[in-house]
Parts: structure tokens; C-alpha cells; sequence
């Protein structure tokens, strides 16, 4: 229960530290420009591929699992 408490606080620790510097570095520098919608879309199609075709891939391993132990 330690090990996952302190696991836990040190990934709140870093996202926080990660959002605090990003806020300082927005204020030192308000022209940095921001991430385009095109981007954003783009990885969100990435991403979602990328997750379906690992869920393909579980589910027919999970399927033919009995079949694939005597290869």
C-alpha cells in the first residue's frame, strides 16, 4: 500500500510541477503560439488507431490463445 501511496503522490507531483511550468513559461513568453486544431486532430486519429488496432490484436490473441499454444 506504500509503494502504490508513494507512486501515486510522485505522478501528482510531476503533472503539478509540469503544469506550474507551463503556466511560467506561458507568462514569460504569451507569443510561444498554441498548438494547432489540425495537430490536435491528427494525434487524437493517431492515437485511436493505434488503441484499436492493440484491441484487435488482444481480442484475437484471446480468442485463438488454446489454439496458438503448440506453435
Amino acid at each position: 500500500m506504500k509503494y502504490t501511496a508513494a507512486r501515486t503522490y510522485r505522478a501528482v507531483h510531476w503533472a503539478t510541477t509540469r503544469v506550474q511550468e507551463g503556466l511560467q513559461e506561458a507568462k514569460r513568453r504569451p507569443d510561444r503560439g498554441d498548438i494547432s486544431t489540425t495537430t490536435v486532430i491528427i494525434w487524437v486519429a493517431a492515437v485511436t488507431g493505434a488503441v484499436l488496432i492493440a484491441g484487435t490484436i488482444a481480442v484475437v490473441i484471446a480468442k485463438y490463445n488454446g489454439r496458438l499454444n503448440g506453435l
